[in-house]
């Protein structure tokens, strides 16, 4: 009895062990990827390549998203030289069409958070027009809080669910 005791003790010590850190849930401030030259064993990697013009592209040298403050569709300075970037990187893959997704967080109801979605939505899709892209690229949808980026139940998981997310929709190639 002893020796079965001990050996589940053991096992759990074992699987306890061999438990792996979760990898990081990103930040509010990054666009959600980076590319990486080395395996972290001292080997360099072969450089990946990202076709240009299309989705990794735009989140690896631009940045997809801008975020807002509470219960606000209103651009923040950060958010336009965000949106300014994605209009450069618009403007010089012509053919791209995107899809501006507007995001929430928890609070609120679906009602309200879905009509705050697509404000968001609209806001950075006008901001994108005023700086000279062809609205006819540009489709906008709210998720409302729906589509959480980050789990949590406090003010850091919620800032980074409030947000508008450009994504490609076709590249016109």
């Amino acid at each position: 009895m002893r020796f079965k005791f001990f050996s589940v003790l053991a096992a759990v010590a074992l699987l306890a062990a061999c438990e792996t850190a979760p990898e990081s849930s990103g930040n509010a401030q990054s666009s959600g990827a980076t590319a990486s030259t080395s395996s972290g064993s001292g080997a360099p990697m072969a450089k990946v390549q990202i076709p240009a013009g299309s989705q990794e592209d735009l989140v690896v040298n631009v940045g997809d998203r801008v975020f807002f403050a509470f219960d606000s569709s209103d651009l923040s300075a950060e958010a336009r030289a965000s949106l300014e970037k994605q209009a450069a990187w618009m403007k010089k893959f012509g053919g791209v069409r995107v899809v501006i997704e507007g995001h929430c967080d928890e609070r609120g109801t679906r009602e309200y958070n879905l009509a705050l979605g697509e404000r968001r939505a609209n806001a950075s899709k006008d901001y994108l027009v005023a700086l000279g892209i062809n609205p006819a690229r540009i489709k906008t949808i709210s998720y409302g809080k729906e589509r959480p980026a980050a789990l949590g139940h406090n003010e850091t998981a919620w800032a980074q669910n409030r947000r508008g997310v450009t994504v490609v929709d076709s590249t016109g190639s």
